[in-house]
């Protein structure tokens, strides 16, 4: 699938989660307070808002890369090599990139030059992938230490 079709349909998914999960962790937060930090409720709403964090920095960038590939597909004057690939390091990379790619995971924007090179831009932050990598992780962790909790009271009943 190209990059044309699959960004913006991934870019709308990731912002309906991201809004969908943080809706339902305020709102179970907001039901049940936080008084009560080892109840099952709790945690899964902290999951849920460490989900939501997770996908808005994935959404953010997504975005990025949404628009280093419209600045890429701008035609006219001036557009070639690929605009975004002609940066800081022109010299080097610059006019020899003939085409580009974007990469999902981690979320990038790679230029591929005539001889099979290729580099990723710097148009997405740094922090993109690691932050949501550990956000998504922090929530995996708290969802599973809600269903640990939960069968442990049960257990107990």
């Amino acid at each position: 699938m190209s990059a044309s079709i699959l960004l913006p349909v991934l870019l709308l998914v990731a912002s309906i989660t991201a809004f969908g999960l943080a809706g339902y962790g305020f709102g179970r937060l907001g039901a049940h307070g936080v008084r009560g930090w080892g109840r099952p409720v709790v945690l899964r709403s902290l999951a849920a808002l460490c989900g939501a964090a997770a996908a808005a920095v994935y959404t953010w960038g997504l975005l990025c890369v949404a628009l280093t590939v419209l600045d890429a597909e701008d035609g006219g004057a001036g557009s070639a090599p690929v605009r975004p690939c002609a940066g800081a390091d022109a010299q080097a990379w610059g006019a020899a990139a003939v085409d580009y790619r974007v990469e999902y995971l981690p979320v990038r924007f790679v230029c591929e030059t005539g001889d099979g090179r290729s580099h990723a831009t710097d148009d997405v932050p740094g922090y993109v992938t690691p932050a949501a990598l550990g956000a998504g992780l922090t929530a995996a962790v708290l969802a599973v230490s809600a269903g640990w909790v939960s069968q442990a009271r049960a257990r107990a009943v």
